[in-house]
């Protein structure tokens, strides 16, 4: 009767062992991921069109999980967004994943994991006697994504700063209205209203400047940074801590995904095409976007301390970083952030 007792005890020990063992290993069963408009999210489209997670977590050993990819048109709505944890892993610029990471710096230890592009961002405008930040009036209005907050916005601060004074890098915001990419661009190509410029990213810029007349540039925000990160992803520590084998999935997808870009530009150009249906541009088109030497699809990040120097230079975020590697995953620690 003991021995039996003995036996089944070790065998409600055991099975107690196993379940909370296999609690323990557990790991979500869908990463939700969300980008916003424009050709800087181009890995993350070849990450869902070949399914490249999906492969990755196979071999892991994690099955089947899935990868969900949603389009947002604002960073702050998808900052909440992953706040209520109904989102994953967000893409954007890093104006709204600074916000975050600044805010969290103690408490979710939101991080990012890794950039996804370097480029530069144009103000573009079609009216003739805008030619310096300076010529803008009370009258015109900047269409640009995230009032404040994008790296457009911040950069109407940056180089408002240079040309007014310091005081005075907030001198432009009031002209800024909030737009997202497409509908900024029709905006600017109606010529009615008082939306006279758009401070556009790719390749929104680019059908602006080539497939329309009379548009021009005002100012190149590397003229006011130099190369800078413009996108990068970003998730909770908690996200990370609870996933760690779908956390190493995602990042060597995104590897994968951006080292095929850089190894064939038509493939990923046609691949973009597909994704977004973009009829205006053609295939050479975006090769030749691709092509470009300022733009490099990368998961370096550069140029972020000087981004957050600046906004803590003007009291928008509270927290100085040490060093980049403050606002990142470990993952990227070896690569030549700045």
């Amino acid at each position: 009767m003991r021995s039996a007792l003995f036996r089944m005890s070790g065998w409600l020990l055991a099975a107690a062992l196993a379940f909370y063992t296999a609690a323990a290993v557990a790991e979500t069963s869908e990463v939700r991921m969300a980008k916003q408009y424009g050709i800087g999210y181009l890995a993350l489209m070849i990450m869902a069109h070949d399914h490249l997670f999906e492969k990755q977590a196979k071999a892991a050993g994690l099955g089947d999980v899935k990868l969900t990819l949603a389009t947002f048109t604002d960073g702050t709505v998808m900052n909440d967004a992953l706040l209520s944890q109904n989102l994953d892993i967000a893409g954007g610029g890093i104006g709204s994943f600074v916000t975050l990471w600044d805010k969290t710096r103690d408490t979710l230890k939101v991080r990012s994991l890794g950039a996804l592009c370097t480029m530069p961002l144009y103000l573009v405008t079609r009216t003739p006697r805008i030619r310096t930040i300076a010529d803008f009036t009370e009258q015109d209005r900047i269409g640009l994504p995230g009032i404040k907050v994008s790296p457009q916005a911040v950069t109407v601060q940056k180089a408002a700063a240079k040309a007014f004074g310091g005081v005075n890098w907030n001198k432009l915001d009031r002209l800024t209205v909030n737009m997202s990419h497409p509908i900024a661009m029709q905006a600017l190509l109606s010529g009615k209203g008082d939306v006279v410029a758009h401070f556009a990213s790719q390749p929104f810029a680019y059908e602006e400047l080539h497939k329309y007349s009379g548009f021009h540039t005002v100012l190149n925000s590397y003229d006011v940074w130099g190369p800078q990160t413009f996108l990068v992803l970003w998730t909770t520590s908690r996200f990370r801590d609870e996933n760690p084998r779908t956390y190493a999935a995602f990042i060597a997808a995104l590897k994968e995904a951006t080292d095929f870009i850089n190894g064939d530009k038509e493939a990923a150009a046609r691949i973009y095409l597909e994704m977004t249906g973009d009829k205006v541009l053609s295939l050479s088109d975006v090769v030749q976007l691709l092509s470009d030497p300022q733009i490099k699809f990368t998961m370096t990040p550069e140029g972020m301390v000087a981004f957050v120097d600046f906004k803590q230079s003007i009291g928008t975020i509270e927290h100085q970083p040490k060093s980049w590697k403050e606002m990142f995953f470990p993952n990227v620690y070896a690569l030549p952030g700045s």
